[in-house]
């Protein structure tokens, strides 16, 4: 088991060997010795806040999941983002394929894994179970397995501070007759239900007891020949097809989500030898393996929601923008309700992802006229309507908007509540109910000191609203956007942003 002080040589070691730094290199920037910051990186040091704070300005990434210490974005507004970005892979895809990594035996090879704050609970979770995670070459990830997984040894802090962690137990009933899950964290956004998860597992013989602080699970496996989800949920068909990778029968899945994340799962399932038909539509058969013993390497898939910050990003500023390796089967609906709210832009010829199956296509942005607010209402629904992670930049978008939208966020109990947090740089947002708001634009965005919400993408939008707000802006424990996108200040100050990282203790 490792220390703290070596799990925290351990991240600034990648991240040194992520930045191309050589240890004499990073020791000059940090003004110490090379001998220090072997000690450092070998977890031999005592590390105080103030220096973890500088060593996170020298490597420009936040360490605030192990110092417990406050990162914040100072921001000043009003500068024209210009230039091409590119889309970072799919945070929602990488921690499913990181949980679908226990279905092996043999070595798994993640390539362009993003690092992000919610890929590293979940390693830190698979680590502290016995498996052997190794990042290489960059953003690559290894992965192998113990012949036993240590569940007395899990890290349940870690655990219960992403959702993702439900997506264990897909794996862990084919290990296990019995075993407990936390309960799972991530964003606060309401009661998140995960009876979808538990009715679908239940149809696989795992019987769940909801006890204080977790969930107990028993199996006694059955082979269903059809399994309807009681929701068409992303999370929950995950569990599901992890569960039917691992029997040697044959499952059809019904009401299944088909959204990129979900793709991307199937698509490496297949890598492992399961055989799944249907991939992309709402019914899926999986033909499993009672054993998987493999070296595999799977490319993960581009994120639409990391596209889209930037599209909107560019939309708010008025800026001319190109986000290169947008997957663009995931983005249609959401850039037909900006063309008919009139804005302009191209899409280059499509080409495939490096896993050879998203389809990607570069969005080029261009400046606008006042935008008009759409004439109906804006809400998501399951792939392929609007992304519900996507739903929240149209509420931005809407402010700067001449007129006024109404954005039905029913997906979620409460987020809809966090968006009203953009009132206080200036834009007219009027709460409906935890469902609905009402944004009337065109807003004047204003400068101010916010703390960030503890969902992701409401926090997003607030980013969003100050790179356009004039004067500087404060946005205080960014811990909620880092959960899901890798270096975003550092990506937005390439295209003309000012934001300076700011660690307070």
């Amino acid at each position: 088991m490792l220390t703290t002080n070596e799990k925290i040589g351990q991240l600034i070691y990648q991240i040194r060997q992520d930045r191309r730094l050589t240890q004499a290199e990073f020791a000059r920037k940090l003004g110490t010795s090379q001998s220090a910051v072997n000690r450092i990186e070998h977890g031999k040091q005592n590390l105080s806040l103030e220096t973890l704070g500088r060593i996170s300005d020298v490597l420009n990434k936040p360490l605030i999941s192990i110092a417990g210490q406050s990162t914040n974005f100072r921001v000043e507004g009003g500068h024209e983002l210009k230039g091409t970005v590119e889309t970072k892979t799919a945070k929602n895809s990488a921690v499913a394929l990181l949980c679908a990594s226990l279905l092996n035996k043999g070595k798994t090879r993640l390539l362009k894994v993003p690092r992000i704050e919610e890929v590293n609970r979940i390693i830190e979770v698979l680590v502290s179970m016995g498996v052997k995670v190794n990042w290489f070459g960059g953003n690559n990830l290894e992965i192998k397995p113990p012949a036993k997984l240590s569940l007395g040894t899990m890290d349940t802090n870690s655990a219960r501070r992403t959702r993702s962690v439900i997506m264990l137990a897909g794996p862990l009933m084919h290990e296990f007759k019995e075993f407990k899950i936390p309960y799972a964290g991530g964003c606060k956004l309401g009661k998140r239900s995960v009876q979808a998860h538990l009715y679908g597992l239940e149809e696989f013989g795992v019987k769940t007891d909801v006890r204080v602080g977790h969930y107990h699970m028993s199996v006694k496996q059955k082979t269903p020949e059809k399994v309807v989800m009681y929701e068409m949920g992303e999370t929950p068909i995950e569990n599901i097809l992890m569960v039917a990778a691992r029997q040697a029968n044959t499952v059809s899945i019904h009401q299944a989500s088909s959204n990129y994340n979900v793709q991307d799962l199937c698509h490496f399932l297949v890598k492992l030898g399961v055989k799944i038909t249907g991939i992309g539509s709402s019914r899926l058969t999986v033909t499993g393996l009672a054993n998987i013993n493999k070296t595999v390497t799977y490319t993960i898939g581009e994120d639409p929601v990391d596209s889209m910050f930037f599209i909107a990003a560019a939309v708010v500023t008025n800026s001319e923008l190109t986000v290169t390796r947008c997957p663009i089967e995931f983005l249609e609906l959401e850039l037909l309700k900006l063309e008919k709210m009139g804005l302009r832009f191209t899409t280059s010829k499509e080409y495939l992802s490096d896993n050879n199956h998203t389809k990607l296509a570069d969005v080029t942005i261009y400046k606008h006229d006042t935008l008009l607010a759409p004439g109906d209402k804006i809400h998501p629904l399951p792939f392929p309507g609007l992304l519900p992670d996507n739903l929240p930049f149209f509420v931005v978008i809407a402010a700067a908007c001449k007129g006024r939208t109404l954005i039905h966020d029913w997906m979620y109990e409460n987020r809809a509540i966090y968006f009203t947090e953009l009132s206080r740089l200036g834009a007219n947002v009027e709460l409906i109910d935890a469902h609905r708001v009402y944004v009337s634009g065109p807003a004047n965005f204003t400068s101010a000191d916010v703390t960030c919400p503890p969902a992701l993408r409401p926090a997003a939008i607030l980013l969003i609203g100050m790179l356009q707000a004039d004067g500087t802006s404060v946005l205080r424990n960014v811990y909620s956007i880092n959960r899901g996108y890798e270096d975003i200040a550092e990506r937005l100050n390439k295209l003309g942003a000012q934001i300076t990282v700011v660690h307070e203790l």
